[in-house]
């Protein structure tokens, strides 16, 4: 069985002992460390080697956003799932720009935490559905746009970025659309392929910059 490898950065003692445990008790998941700030995250990720990292905003010391940019400048391959109690859009904005692939609220259920988890694993980008309307409205304001090219986009394609722009997860991609799970990682990656980028957060910027969505002309 795959095994997903997960570190906690979060402040919250509580939290940070349930989510621990949440995860070491779901099949396929194991907690590598959680700690309660990101002042030494260097050396814990090196010690513990996650897959993705699931990151407070408010700690003590560095912060979330902070620890956002030097985790990725350091281990790019590593997914960032920002948590957070706030919906303020700079700190929203900046943990996207710095690299977080993922934003969700504290007030997700455990069942959502591990979906989420998992999307950001396999490449997705999920959101709690009141900060993906933040997102798009950030991009839409601070992002300039330029004109359209032709990535030679499938309807279908154009259709899973429709999803991804509204912050819809994997799986809830795959039931609006009536596909499999893996059709539709199957459609990401040939879309990934198509518009040069690395990740979802990457391809709905594209999506926002570039106008290639009727639903933005």
């Amino acid at each position: 069985m795959e095994n997903i490898r997960v570190a906690i950065f979060e402040d919250n003692k509580h939290l940070r002992e349930s989510l621990y445990y949440l995860i070491n008790g779901t099949p396929g998941f194991s907690c590598t460390g959680a700690y309660p700030d990101c002042n030494d995250a260097v050396f814990q990720i090196t010690k513990d080697t996650p897959d993705v990292i699931l990151m407070d905003i408010e700690m003590p010391g560095l912060n979330g956003i902070q620890g956002v940019k030097l985790i990725k400048s350091k281990f790019p391959q590593v997914h960032v799932l920002m948590q957070t109690i706030f919906h303020d859009e700079n700190n929203i904005f900046d943990a996207i720009c710095a690299g977080a692939s993922g934003y969700i609220l504290k007030s997700t259920t455990p069942a959502e935490y591990i979906t989420a988890i998992k999307d950001v694993y396999n490449g997705g980008s999920p959101m709690t559905g009141s900060i993906a309307r933040k997102v798009l409205e950030l991009f839409q304001k601070n992002i300039q746009v330029e004109a359209k090219k032709d990535y030679q986009l499938t309807p279908k394609e154009k259709e899973m970025l429709q999803f991804m722009v509204q912050g819809k997860s994997f799986k809830m991609i795959a039931e609006a659309a009536g596909i499999s799970y893996e059709t539709v990682r199957t459609h990401m990656k040939n879309i990934y392929a198509k518009l040069h980028v690395n990740s979802n957060t990457e391809a709905v910027s594209k999506v926002l910059k570039e106008k290639l969505l009727s639903i933005f002309f």
